[in-house]
């Protein structure tokens, strides 16, 4: 099903297909462009919980004519290649995706499905476009292509893990290190990410991969295998249980959602640069922190109150310490994160407030914009192919 009331006359803004575009990321890139003026299109199965309400979000902040939603699944084809391969679109956002590793576990063909197959769709039709220049493709693959980092061996202290070589622990894990898959989720992302590198190589189309650490921030309806920053968030503020896996010394570099979001934006003004790259994106190690260790007494300062959590097993392809290096990008594109991790802690737990105090008043829930638009790529880009 598609609504839209966007102009298909040609003029100077930017088109943005988006898949998975009333997902977190999805929502808050389509969000920025929108405030641009420029013209969104969001493919998406409304399947993730959290969705619907991200669109309706994105309808109400849409300037008239600038909004396009088509419902659909990537692992269609055909629907695909009618939303990624028209005629007019300048950049595709390919965030569509099976994000839990542990639902991967369940549902290993699902997940290879819509991962892998999913992304080839989009690969194709991006490469079939009938636009005189295909669009350029961003996707976003994970830290989890580096599977559990075995030969890194790590420290453990009271309340995290360090990485026992102090260059790595210094500075994070660069591209360079070697691919490991772990678990289904790391196999079907891992794939894909080497699809959409390769695209790049073979048929010359303007592709960027970011293989990137933990992304939080408003719009995340986070839960217990995917999102974990929004998840202890809203349980946080609803008064729920929180469950950790492993024994809470696990580490990984935050990265707020406006920082991601300056980093797609900044990576295709500089296509010419970023095409055919691959770059580890998020907080680095100024943003490293242990997941509850760590985390637990800036939550409890948050909310005002002390906080307990149960502990259960670790799951599949866990890695006791992940933190980007994240100079390749700065060298690149000119991109570094700014947001710190107790600032960005502050405006998640503010919309967290909202929903908590939403759900206990007959489940209306007052909206809160918080990420504002930078202002970045007020252009069309329209760079040709690389050689």
């Amino acid at each position: 099903m598609t609504t839209s009331t966007a102009d298909r006359r040609g003029d100077d803004r930017l088109h943005v297909v988006v898949t998975g575009g009333a997902g977190f990321i999805g929502s808050n890139v389509s969000a920025a462009f929108l405030r641009e003026g420029h013209r969104v299109t969001v493919f998406d199965s409304l399947a993730r919980p959290g969705s619907e309400r991200n669109l309706e979000w994105l309808q109400s902040m849409a300037p008239p004519g600038s909004l396009c939603f088509t419902r659909g699944d990537v692992r269609d084809t055909q629907a695909v290649r009618s939303v990624v391969g028209e005629a007019d679109a300048h950049i595709v956002y390919h965030f569509a995706a099976q994000t839990a590793v542990t639902r991967s576990v369940v549902e290993p063909r699902e997940d290879l499905d819509v991962n892998l197959c999913g992304t080839h769709n989009v690969l194709e039709a991006v490469r079939g476009s009938q636009a005189r220049t295909p669009p350029m493709l961003f996707f976003t693959s994970t830290n989890k292509v580096y599977g559990a980092l075995p030969h890194r061996r790590a420290a453990e202290s009271d309340t995290r893990y360090r990485f026992c070589d102090p260059e790595i622990d210094a500075r994070g894990i660069d591209e360079s290190e070697p691919l490991d898959f772990h678990s289904p989720y790391g196999c079907s992302k891992g794939a894909a990410d080497q699809y959409v590198h390769d695209y790049s190589r073979i048929y010359g189309l303007r592709t960027v991969v970011f293989r990137m650490s933990c992304i939080y921030g408003p719009r995340q309806f986070g839960n217990e295998d995917q999102g974990w920053v929004a998840h202890f968030m809203r349980a946080v503020a609803e008064d729920r249980p929180l469950m950790i896996y492993g024994n809470g010394k696990q580490v990984r570099d935050l990265l707020y959602i406006d920082d991601l979001v300056r980093a797609f934006r900044l990576a295709a003004l500089r296509i010419e640069r970023t095409a055919g790259n691959v770059y580890n994106i998020g907080g680095g190690p100024s943003q490293a922190i242990s997941i509850w260790h760590e985390l637990r007494p800036r939550l409890e300062r948050l909310a005002g109150h002390s906080l307990a959590a149960r502990f259960s097993t670790w799951r599949p392809g866990d890695q006791p310490i992940y933190v980007s290096d994240t100079c390749k990008a700065q060298r690149d594109f000119g991109w570094s994160p700014r947001v710190q991790i107790d600032d960005g802690l502050e405006r998640l737990w503010a919309w967290a407030r909202i929903l908590a105090d939403g759900a206990r008043s007959n489940g209306h829930t007052p909206d809160l914009v918080l990420t504002q638009s930078d202002g970045l790529l007020t252009r069309a880009i329209q760079t040709g192919p690389t050689a």
